[in-house]
């Protein structure tokens, strides 16, 4: 009898790492560090694999702290978790940043082609014939973006130390089963990307109905999108350093 109960009180522990992975994953810095991300899709089948890649090196930091806890039964120093967590708002801060000066710079290009066509001049703009418009450009460039997955993957290796996630871990040291402690650790991660693989093709909705259709509001997204990031990135700094005494 006392083994079943402690089997069901596993299986329970092992459940609610699985529901707290995806709970985790909307806390409201990873949505705002995600959405700046997938701002610059317009399909949403890539801005799935956005978060994925978010979730996935997420999972690998969780994976790297929670072995060395596990192995030689280590905890996270509040100090220590509280400067991951100030680092989660200056990669904010940088995020919103990068969307900003990306929407700024399109602004320029978009308006010298404009100067152009005001002064009535022939402007050839083939999109199969210039190197700037290949293929290879749109997909290191453009849409297609595969660089981005990279980003969304580091990011969400920095998410992965901070916050309620290193709390999280803390979990780990009172696990007496390695084997145990890496399961749990294995479904708190695949939460986490399910989770957040289905709110980037949430947060990317907006960018993908307003990017043929209505540029001018897409651009506005886009902008407010990296305001919002650097305002919250700045909140975040203040709220750690100086309120939580990080400093």
């Amino acid at each position: 009898m006392e083994e079943q109960l402690a089997e069901l009180g596993l299986f329970a522990a092992l459940v609610l790492g699985l529901i707290l992975g995806s709970k985790h994953s909307l806390d409201p810095d990873h949505v705002v560090a995600v959405s700046t991300i997938v701002s610059e899709y317009k399909n949403p089948l890539r801005s799935f694999w956005v978060g994925i890649s978010w979730g996935l090196g997420h999972t690998t930091t969780l994976l790297i702290i929670g072995i060395a806890i596990i192995a030689l039964r280590l905890t996270i120093p509040e100090r220590m978790a509280l400067l991951f967590e100030f680092g989660v708002g200056v990669m904010l801060v940088a995020l919103g940043a990068q969307v900003i000066y990306s929407f700024r710079k399109k602004k320029v290009h978009q308006h010298a082609h404009g100067h152009q066509e005001d002064e009535a001049h022939q402007h050839f703009h083939s999109h199969s014939a210039t190197p700037e418009h290949t293929p290879a450009h749109h997909e290191t460039h453009g849409i297609g973006k595969p660089f981005l997955r990279k980003k969304s993957y580091l990011v969400g290796t920095v998410h992965g130390v901070a916050g309620s996630a290193a709390l999280t871990l803390l979990v780990l040291a009172s696990i007496e089963s390695p084997l145990v402690g890496l399961v749990y650790i294995l479904l708190f991660g695949l939460g986490s990307v399910i989770s957040m693989g289905v709110m980037t093709v949430i947060i990317g909705l907006p960018f993908v109905v307003s990017a043929g259709r209505l540029p001018n509001i897409n651009r506005t997204i886009q902008f407010a999108v990296g305001t919002f990031s650097i305002i919250f990135g700045g909140f975040l700094m203040y709220q750690i350093g100086f309120v939580d005494g990080l400093f």
